[in-house]
């Protein structure tokens, strides 16, 4: 499905939403925010979709930033009302399993988005950088959190304040990105990782991301109490007594997601 600024198509049951804006290298501009928050939505809601894929069209780029021309007139008192910063926190909790695949240049408002999913997967001629500084601004949609979180604070702070791009290597050896593949093969392997976990049950997925997510940015003892929760909800569904039984059978387990 085409939505101006955002492709959505479905493959059996992976979402896969591209950013349509290569002659930016898919800059987001204020339309291109919202109907990216859309496009997730629509896929968070479709119970055939279990794990949902965003990338950049062409192969230039995953997201280059935001429009620097949208932002040149932007004001304070609309960069303070956080609209943007918060549909990257819709990405974040977005209840199923996601995976930014990058396929190019990853800067700025564009690495903010990759950071908001789960799992980034990265061809290897991509570039990444927190590059805002570069331009008189700081990062705005989470980059100054997220970042320190995947990569640790006296890196995230280096990433931050001299703007520089890095390698997918490099972001890949300080933990930024979890894999790195062959331009050619980023797409089937981007796939093969999300079938792999489309194959799961997609309620234990739901209840896993967020007893991870909850547990992560909480103390140890509150992580431990958010896993015993999910762990009980669980028990409590069908899928755990199917995935059992196909163990003990020897058989491939059919999820219904009940």
């Amino acid at each position: 499905m085409e939505n101006n600024f955002i492709l959505r198509e479905k493959k059996d049951s992976v979402g896969i939403i591209t950013i349509n804006r290569p002659e930016v290298r898919n800059a987001l501009n204020k339309e291109a925010w919202y109907q990216l928050r859309e496009a997730f939505a629509v896929f968070d809601a479709d119970d055939e979709v279990r794990v949902i894929i965003v990338t950049g069209a062409g192969d230039k780029a995953f997201i280059a930033g935001a429009d620097l021309n949208v932002l040149k007139v932007r004001t304070s008192v609309e960069t303070f009302n956080g609209k943007n910063q918060q549909i990257v926190t819709d990405i974040e909790m977005t209840s199923k399993p996601t995976i930014a695949m990058v396929n190019g240049f990853c800067l700025g408002g564009g690495l903010e988005v990759a950071m908001a999913c789960d799992i980034r997967i990265a061809s290897d001629d991509s570039k990444f950088g927190q590059t805002e500084l570069n331009v008189g601004f700081l990062p705005g949609c989470g980059g100054t959190q997220r970042l320190p979180r995947l990569v640790g604070l006296s890196k995230a702070k280096e990433l931050i304040f001299t703007g520089k791009l890095i390698s997918a290597q490099e972001a890949e050896k300080i933990g930024l990105v979890n894999q790195v593949v062959p331009k050619s093969e980023l797409l089937a392997e981007t796939l093969k990782m999300a079938e792999s976990i489309a194959a799961k049950s997609s309620i234990i997925l739901k209840i896993a991301k967020a007893v991870v997510n909850r547990g992560y940015e909480s103390d140890l003892a509150s992580g431990l109490q958010a896993e015993l929760l999910g762990q009980s909800l669980a028990f409590s569904t069908d899928d755990r007594m199917e995935g059992i039984n196909a163990f003990l059978e020897k058989r491939e387990p059919k999820f219904t997601g009940k």
